[in-house]
């Protein structure tokens, strides 16, 4: 019985998805972030800062992010049918709400309104929120499918944005890194908590073996690096003492650079394919039939 799961193993197992390499990584990597970047921002510019380059910033992540799944695509200019498709297609979403953080985003950076930087925030989420539901709409990879997939890449996004400002603020908010440490803190809190809602229900439902070793792999610099190291040294900012602008801006930058490792982990190595599952092992002949088998699965499942 051993052998004939490994046979089966051998040709229905899950497999690590090809369609999708460090270019598309790289939108969600870049585009996640600038869209929380723009939100940010517009946090920022309620506090009165002068958020030009944070939005200048975000832009041109989304930017760089489109413009690398845009040379993924074998014939580019074909892009242009991802319009076609707003009423069903989460990626044509996301292109129709790129434009609007463009407009807004040029607009609040020309008249340094905080109106127009809250217009830019809000596509901006929406374009983070659009990329989540890509994902989310891959059923074939139980990885991006799952329930609680969909809010930690939001939180991602939001983390990132704040990590950002918070990188930004020793010069942009000067004497105010109080509100940014704060966010900082709640944002990295909420995404080290969907983290682990995530990685439990994996493991309890079930999933391919590859993606839960390529998740065991960044468990603990995520926890440490993303969330733990972040939220003391935003901790610190808030004391006030000498030096709490650089450890506001560290703690921005693991912030951001941890869920940049995140998402390619998740879009790169953790995204492994269904796989078949056969209700019981079938026979030849007389005898009984075999357990349920699900190939290259770990966890409960």
């Amino acid at each position: 019985m051993k052998r004939d799961k490994r046979k089966l193993a051998g040709g229905l197992g899950p497999r690590q998805q090809q369609n999708w390499d460090w270019r598309a990584a790289a939108n969600f990597i870049a585009g996640g972030a600038g869209g929380g970047a723009l939100l940010a921002a517009a946090g920022a510019a309620a506090l009165g800062a002068d958020v030009r380059v944070l939005i200048a910033v975000g832009l041109a992540l989304i930017g760089a992010g489109l413009t690398c799944v845009w040379f993924e695509i074998g014939r580019p200019w074909r892009a242009l049918n991802v319009y076609r498709h707003v009423a069903t297609s989460w990626m044509t979403r996301e292109a129709a709400v790129a434009p609007l953080a463009f407009a807004f985003g040029a607009a609040a950076f020309y008249v340094a309104d905080p109106f127009f930087a809250l217009l830019a925030g809000l596509t901006g989420i929406a374009f983070v929120y659009a990329q989540a539901r890509i994902l989310a709409a891959d059923k074939g990879i139980p990885a991006w499918r799952h329930r609680r997939a969909l809010p930690l890449v939001v939180s991602t996004g939001l983390a990132e944005g704040a990590g950002l400002v918070a990188l930004a603020a020793p010069w942009l908010l000067a004497g105010r890194l109080a509100p940014v440490a704060v966010a900082l803190v709640a944002l990295v809190g909420l995404r080290s908590a969907l983290w682990y809602r995530y990685l439990a229900a994996l493991r309890a439902e079930g999933a391919p073996e590859g993606s839960l070793r390529a998740f065991a792999a960044i468990d603990g610099r995520f926890t440490l690096a993303g969330h733990a190291a972040p939220a003391a040294l935003a901790l610190v900012a808030l004391t006030g003492l000498p030096g709490a602008g650089v450890a506001l801006a560290a703690a921005g930058a693991l912030a951001l650079a941890s869920g940049w490792d995140f998402k390619y982990t998740l879009v790169r190595r953790a995204a492994f394919t269904q796989g078949f599952a056969l209700p019981h092992l079938p026979v030849r002949g007389r005898g009984e039939a075999g357990p349920a088998v699900k190939p290259g699965w770990g966890g409960a499942g």
